[in-house]
């Protein structure tokens, strides 16, 4: 197959003004009245300075997910107006608003453009090039000629106080210690919110920079690794997890069933492990010189993992230096799986790029260890 498929457009949109790090709990909330006792060891080692929520200092939500993925695709267009060629929608988030209907068929909504082919991905970060693939697929086989992929998230109504206050009351109660596990607590201060997305079409933008789409490659170690990271959900002591659907109403709540949690303990032996086996692999299948590359924009969840990563490439005898490297998480947070085209969108705007530079997209999710990369050139 010859076709070749372009990222023609890529945009990103930031909810609200950006907070800083001593004002995180003005938004968020103090649990029980007291401020965290995790927060600055957090922070420490996320080294996240500022990020974005779509929230005011009530509480009260100003951008529902589908309204930030749509703001982020009228960004796509010079003068944010929708065409009536787009053949194809892909979203991706981990945060829907609602289980049904499918968050693509709400953003749908929000378009109001003619009638076209939808696709949700639910996960946690991967969702992005799942989401990604499904759209340059379609392009790439000829069967639509204009795909938009996009990526949001809207986590910060789920790390709010009011959603763990009950679970430290009922643990006062009961004669527990109410402090909220770290694998809890921890989580409210990685987490932002916004949106990205990109316009893939079989030519070039016009106007601007373009990136022709060489290959895209995702893995997952489902198969070989438990469950890490998970919401709506209680992860058993087999490491198996018990659903939702199996609580009563009043543990759903006592139990802070429906808040994002992480097993620490798994992550740390694996996560860069795993990601470092999936990236060998990719250069191998793909005859990728590693010296090859001009740009990789890896998407980590804290500045710690990043400089983890760069020992773990160090460590397979990989020539990716961390000199070529690229992020933007200090500045505007870890918006999971709206992270890599966010990123972009930097790096496109920065002006360092020129033709034929050759870019690696690097994604990890650590919901169960699955990890993707894309290779882009500079057309």
């Amino acid at each position: 197959m010859n076709k070749n498929v372009y990222i023609s457009s890529v945009s990103k949109f930031l909810p609200n003004s950006p907070v800083e790090n001593e004002d995180m709990e003005q938004y968020l909330g103090l649990i029980n009245e007291k401020p965290s006792r995790v927060r600055r060891i957090v922070l420490k080692k996320n080294g996240i300075k500022s990020r974005y929520y779509a929230l005011d200092k009530k509480q009260k939500i100003t951008h529902t997910n589908a309204e930030l993925a749509f703001r982020s695709i009228k960004k796509l267009f010079p003068d944010e107006k929708i065409p009536e060629d787009i053949d194809v929608l892909a979203c991706a988030t981990g945060n829907p608003d609602q289980l049904l209907p499918s968050h693509a068929s709400m953003v749908h909504g929000l378009m109001k453009n003619r009638p076209m082919e939808l696709y949700s991905a639910s996960g946690v970060c991967l969702t992005c090039l799942q989401a990604f693939k499904t759209a340059y697929l379609s392009v790439l086989s000829g069967v639509s000629s204009k795909a938009v992929c996009s990526t949001s998230e809207l986590a910060s109504p789920t790390l709010l106080s009011k959603n763990y206050e009950e679970e430290y009351e009922h643990c006062s109660k009961v004669g527990k210690d109410p402090y909220m596990a770290f694998e809890k607590d921890f989580l409210r201060f990685m987490l932002s919110d916004g949106a990205s997305s990109v316009l893939l079409s079989d030519k070039k933008s016009e106007n601007g920079i373009s990136f022709k789409v060489e290959w895209v490659e995702m893995t997952s170690y489902a198969n070989e690794l438990p469950t890490c990271m998970f919401m709506g959900a209680e992860l058993r002591e087999d490491g198996e997890l018990t659903s939702w659907k199996e609580f009563e109403s009043r543990e759903l709540i006592n139990r802070s069933v429906m808040t994002v949690k992480q097993d620490i303990r798994l992550l740390k032996p694996n996560i860069i492990r795993c990601w470092v086996d999936h990236l060998e692999y990719c250069l191998e299948k793909y005859s990728l010189d590693p010296n090859d590359v001009d740009y990789v924009i890896p998407h980590v969840s804290s500045m710690f993992f990043y400089g983890k990563l760069a020992e773990g490439i160090v460590g397979r005898g990989l020539d990716l230096g961390t000199n070529k490297w690229f992020t933007n998480l200090t500045e505007i947070g870890n918006i999971a799986s709206a992270s890599i085209f966010a990123a972009l969108d930097d790096l496109s705007s920065s002006g360092k790029l020129k033709e034929n530079d050759k870019i690696l997209l690097l994604v990890p999710e650590s919901g169960r260890f699955s990890y993707g990369t894309v290779l882009l050139t500079v057309k």
